[in-house]
């Protein structure tokens, strides 16, 4: 769907009922200190609004404008923008979240600027639609052990294809959670300081 068909369907009376928010950010994020996180994809902001609710400082960006407008009604302290992902509207900083979620979405442009955008020793946490067998490739879906792929070099804290733990959703999924590891630059650096230090 296009971004007028998503903000026709938020319009909808059922859309803007609050969904519960997805199994995998709860258990995920139950043991996890608060901290900045990201949301894009957000929707009218299910895990968003979980998040902020459990102390975290969320910032949320979607393409519809009816889901952000539902999503500020809930919760005015959210950073909830409007953009276009797709079109480049919204920038990731750099190392600047400890958890980035996208759940339900796939941009296949969108990997590196997420992993880019998690703070070293953060999370990324993904869920898009798998292609099942018999079925055509579609770029709104990816093939298995695809999604593991994008993730290769991070410790990876559950990956899982098939059936959706999500009662919103009934598509096979390929789902990951990945910890980004700390920087090759800042390993060097401290290998580099502790040398000098023996030397000294």
């Amino acid at each position: 769907m296009d971004i007028q068909e998503w903000d026709e369907r938020y319009r909808d009376s059922a859309s803007n009922a609050q969904s519960a928010p997805t199994p995998l950010v709860v258990r995920t994020t139950a043991s996890l200190r608060p901290g900045r996180a990201l949301d894009l994809a957000c929707g009218a902001g299910r895990n968003a609004l979980w998040l902020a609710s459990h102390g975290w400082q969320v910032a949320a960006v979607d393409g519809s404008s009816t889901a952000i407008e539902i999503l500020k009604r809930q919760n005015p302290s959210i950073d909830a923008r409007v953009a276009d992902l797709e079109a480049g509207e919204f920038e990731i900083g750099e190392s600047a979240w400890d958890l980035i979620l996208v759940c339900y979405y796939l941009q296949h442009d969108l990997f590196e600027p997420v992993k880019r955008g998690v703070k070293p020793g953060g999370l990324a946490l993904v869920i898009v639609h798998l292609i099942e067998p018999g079925h055509e490739s579609s770029r709104f879906s990816v093939q298995p052990g695809e999604l593991r792929g994008r993730f290769e070099g991070w410790e990876i804290l559950h990956s899982h294809e098939g059936k959706p733990d999500d009662p919103e959703h009934r598509r096979a999924v390929a789902e990951i959670v990945a910890r980004r590891p700390p920087d090759a630059l800042n390993g060097r650096a401290s290998q580099s300081n502790r040398q000098s230090c023996r030397a000294r």
